[in-house]
């Protein structure tokens, strides 16, 4: 394309320069500048782009797209060496829609589900996304566990769920040249607020609820809010497709009516409540996940899925609502739920044999900890031996609070690892310490500090007994720790399995 061409994606954008430089690629790291590329200056939360212009250039960059707010940080660098510059309003959205059109708008011709909410994302967008193959849709999969289009993976998306908008666009793309017709994308409020999203064109958003999260990003409840709204006032500016739009939305969260108010799409509610269009009844444990009675506008029948808990039946019920809206008939929506594997390290068994039971979840705040202990409170007859740390880098406030909820529910509790990053590990496992303390918990007699992850598994798992449930929480289907100056292996599962098979093996 050339550069000219990309001009049009942007509103009030001016171009200072040669509107026929060709632009064959995109990077927002100067390091990754080269002949054909446009260097978009991305301001960030620690570094600006607009002070790397120059490396830029000197790379080999073709032209420069900066923001105009920031002209004291370009102005005088261009003035010196021009080279054709795109001054857009903001360089993170026009990232988005530069990344759309060099990459053919692939969002156009998929048919394309965004999944938001504070718990339960990525549970749900894998559930969808199940549904959808038992119907024989060829499907690809954006999600914090993983990336794939049918069964071929896509590259990892690092540390962030939501991939910045140029490998999300490629993912995009490669999916549709796998002959993919549906993308399911788990929408972070990150995301969605960094516009990360932009140009995806969504046909179908849908939340599991909105709680509390992310405040050290978003500012405050409300701005936390708008942010997953973003999602579903999208739905409005999506290219229009084959397919009409569709709003699913929790009816038992408080979010509801917002959410609904922000776009014009079809609205479908789900919930445990009757009022919703798609609701249960007689929920029953069954095995290792629940039946129910699935309610629908287009008829009640049975169902299974196949992960424990009334949040895991919500998550049915919201791809059961997504399924209706994307066509497909309710026998082959309860195959699907009821043949789901589950989603990566979200209430996963990990079994060798052992007496006891061994759960991993990537519950990492305190209430999606709550939920999960709750859970398990419920369904032993044991102790409840928790295993959990706190990511370093984040709300502080989480840690205290999420050692308050082990107090309450948990037997005995060992804090260890989550990433600490560059924080120091030691001082985060004491603030959650202080959070047990707080709870009347004993060090020693109650919990334990054990900061390597992998000695803090293997003294759970030696410890118990019959009946008792061990749940190592908050890295899911996480490989690694990240420390301040280094990581080390650590996927709970296998730890887990690994210890359980020398202690069981031989039985």
């Amino acid at each position: 394309m050339k550069l000219s061409d990309l001009l049009v994606e942007i509103p009030h954008a001016d171009l200072m320069g040669d509107g026929d430089v060709p632009i064959a690629s995109l990077c927002y790291d100067s390091r990754l500048a080269e002949p054909g590329s446009l260097f978009v200056a991305i301001p960030g939360a620690r570094t600006d782009g607009h002070d790397y212009i120059a490396q830029a250039v000197r790379a080999g960059a073709s032209a420069l797209a900066v923001q105009a707010d920031r002209t004291e940080r370009w102005s005088r660098l261009l003035a010196e060496s021009p080279v054709p510059t795109l001054v857009v309003p903001d360089t993170r959205a026009a990232l988005a829609r530069f990344a759309a059109a060099l990459c053919g708008y692939p969002a156009r011709r998929l048919h394309v589900v965004g999944v938001t909410g504070t718990d339960g994302k990525t549970s749900l967008a894998h559930l969808i996304a199940h549904v959808l193959e038992t119907a024989g849709r060829t499907t690809g999969l954006i999600s914090t566990a993983q990336c794939r289009v049918g069964a071929t993976p896509l590259p990892d998306t690092g540390r962030f769920t939501t991939p910045e908008a140029p490998q999300l666009q490629a993912m995009l793309s490669r999916m549709v040249e796998a002959g993919g017709r549906w993308a399911v994308i788990e929408a972070t409020s990150h995301g969605l607020a960094l516009h990360r999203l932009d140009g995806c064109e969504f046909d179908i958003a849908v939340v599991t609820n909105v709680g509390a999260d992310h405040m050290d990003f978003h500012g405050g409840a409300q701005e936390y809010l708008a942010a997953k709204g973003r999602l579903f006032a999208m739905l409005d500016e999506s290219a229009a497709k084959d397919s009409p739009k569709a709003a699913v939305l929790n009816a038992d969260d408080p979010s509801c009516d917002y959410l609904r108010g922000l776009t014009t799409a079809q609205a479908i509610t789900y919930g445990l409540a009757p009022e919703a269009d798609v609701s249960a009844a007689r929920i029953a444990p069954d095995g290792w996940g629940s039946s129910f009675l699935l309610r629908t506008p287009a008829g009640e029948t049975k169902a299974l899925i196949t992960r424990p808990g009334d949040f895991n039946v919500a998550n049915a019920l919201a791809a059961a609502a997504v399924g209706l809206a994307a066509g497909l008939e309710i026998g082959t929506i309860v195959r699907g739920l009821a043949s789901w594997p589950g989603a990566p390290g979200r209430m996963e068994l990990v079994d060798e044999g052992q007496p006891f039971a061994v759960v991993v979840d990537f519950a990492h705040a305190p209430d999606s900890l709550r939920r999960v202990l709750e859970l398990l409170r419920a369904r032993s007859r044991g102790r409840l031996i928790a295993v959990f740390g706190c990511i370093g880098e984040r709300e502080r406030d989480r840690r205290f609070a999420m050692g308050q909820v082990a107090a309450r529910l948990a037997d005995y509790t060992i804090v260890t690892d989550d990433n600490p990053c560059t924080e120091d590990r030691l001082s985060i496992i004491e603030e959650i310490a202080a959070g047990l303390r707080a709870g009347g918990k004993r060090e020693g007699h109650d919990f334990a500090l054990v900061p390597d992850r992998r000695e803090a598994i293997a003294q759970a798992l030696a410890m118990a007994v019959d009946e008792d449930v061990v749940l190592l929480a908050g890295k899911g289907h996480e490989r690694e720790v990240h420390l301040a100056d280094s990581s080390y292996q650590c996927d709970d599962r296998q730890q887990a399995g690994s210890i359980l098979k020398d202690l069981f093996g031989a039985r």
